[in-house]
């Protein structure tokens, strides 16, 4: 990216690659981006966003181990507060301590009530605030070792995350996970959340449920089946806290699981069909919208109004669900130049939005647009191929990137995400969330060398 310095350069190099990604010759300040957009839920109202830049989502590692946050995790969201952007949509918290992801993720319970509602305290009067509820499923490591439910049997998953030993969630379990979720809301609420994110994406529980084609019972079978989950949830959130909005991350496409191959890039594992990925066309490698405009139906007919898009998982499909150049420790050469894996995310939120304009739609996968990210924001947002722009890593790097865009300043390229993935190689280390490259505070911090010689070992076992 660092050659592309001029439009005509970006162009030729995505023609090159066969791929298109809009692009605006130059970003107003006051225009598409700084433009007000309203959130209509069908019970809670209207949410109204001062403008169209939203930070995404992410996973914290930097808890107690009983879920409260830590100075880091308020750092992190004071530093969300000053981004600029009109809605925050907080960190993925667990709504019981066995579907954390890692020893120290945020919790939501009676215990830490008061501790989250003090995050959503550091944010700034008119910003929407939401928080992500989540449980792991396969990828649940609660105590540092895998400890994974799943949703049905995978066969390639299964051998990679210990899940052979593991029980498939009885649809009994689910009904009452479910009713955890919404007493999360609950609490949610009472913190002072506008919103809460009942999040299907990345190979997470709720996400895996979607590709249930062969779980009987319930929860499995066609796509009624496959969201039982989320409508008894919504129900239940409409129910006990009709003031309370319902927001959906939703992963709309997924591929067939890779893994390292020659030299170290990524190749598909497996052949021949794929029957696995919610959003794909039944090889692994296409997509096919179909069922997420289906679900997407289904979300307005529930009367949620907020939908992010991603795509993939992070522990699968690296390169689909956050482009980039840099594999995180545990990952893969990308297969593809994550350019088009850019414009992959892009043309499918595109797609959803375009056949979907009462809901409002957050894109994501921008970071590694680096310094072509506002004017690639903004040309998506005026020609309706998003309703905001979502800033996932690049917050961690570069909070004040929406404020300088805003404000009519020029990109601080210094604070530029690079997509270097330490911010994943960190925490797939058993280290602390951060920015370790570009962020001054995660430069100094004491687990840098520990990451670095992480780094070296990953790099050994790709060559």
């Amino acid at each position: 990216m660092k050659k592309l310095t001029s439009g005509e350069a970006l162009q030729a190099h995505l023609e090159g690659l066969g791929v298109s990604i809009p692009v605006d010759a130059e970003v107003d300040p006051g225009g598409p981006l700084a433009e007000p957009v309203e959130v209509r839920d069908g019970s809670a109202g209207v949410l109204r966003s001062a403008n169209r830049f939203a930070v995404l989502p992410m996973e914290g590692w930097d808890a107690t181990t009983d879920g409260r946050p830590t100075d880091l995790v308020r750092r992190r969201w004071h530093r969300f507060a000053a981004s600029g952007c009109g809605v925050v949509w907080g960190e993925a918290t667990a709504v019981r301590p066995d579907g954390r992801a890692n020893p120290n993720q945020l919790v939501l319970d009676a215990g830490t009530v008061d501790d989250i509602a003090a995050l959503r305290g550091v944010l700034r009067p008119g910003q929407v605030a939401g928080l992500q509820l989540t449980h792991s499923g396969r990828y649940s490591r609660p105590e540092g070792e895998p400890a994974p439910r799943t949703a049905y049997e995978h066969p390639l998953l299964d051998g990679r995350t210990g899940a052979g030993a593991a029980e498939v969630l009885s649809d009994d379990e689910l009904d009452e996970l479910a009713e955890r979720y919404v007493e999360a809301a609950v609490l949610a609420r009472q913190a002072g959340f506008d919103f809460v994110d009942v999040k299907h994406c990345h190979g997470y529980l709720l996400h895996e449920l979607l590709s249930a084609h062969d779980r009987p019972g319930r929860y499995g079978g066609d796509l009624r089946g496959r969201t039982t989950f989320l409508r008894t949830v919504v129900a239940g959130i409409r129910a006990r806290v009709p003031d309370l909005a319902v927001a959906v991350r939703l992963s709309v496409f997924d591929l067939v699981p890779h893994v390292a191959g020659e030299g170290g890039v990524g190749v598909p594992e497996g052949r021949g069909s794929y029957r696995y990925a919610f959003g794909g066309d039944g090889s692994g490698l296409g997509v096919d919208l179909r069922e997420a405009h289906e679900l997407l139906d289904l979300v307005e007919e529930l009367g949620i109004g907020l939908v992010s898009t991603t795509a993939g998982s992070p522990y699968y499909t690296p390169h689909v669900q956050r482009p980039a150049y840099f594999p995180p420790s545990d990952g893969y050469q990308p297969p593809e130049d994550p350019l088009v894996g850019v414009a992959r995310q892009l043309a499918a939120t595109a797609e959803l939005a375009q056949r979907h304009p009462a809901l409002t739609i957050v894109g994501s996968g921008y970071s590694y647009l680096q310094e072509w990210l506002p004017a690639v924001g903004q040309a998506v947002v005026r020609t309706g191929g998003a309703s905001m722009v979502g800033l996932g890593r690049m917050v961690l790097s570069y909070p004040e990137l929406a404020a300088d865009v805003l404000a009519g300043r020029p990109l601080q390229g210094r604070l530029v995400c690079r997509t270097f993935s330490d911010c994943t190689t960190a925490p797939r280390n058993g280290l602390v969330s951060g920015c370790f490259p570009i962020d001054p505070f995660y430069k100094d911090h004491p687990q840098r060398v520990a990451l670095t010689r992480a780094k070296q070992a990953a790099k050994a076992r790709l060559r």
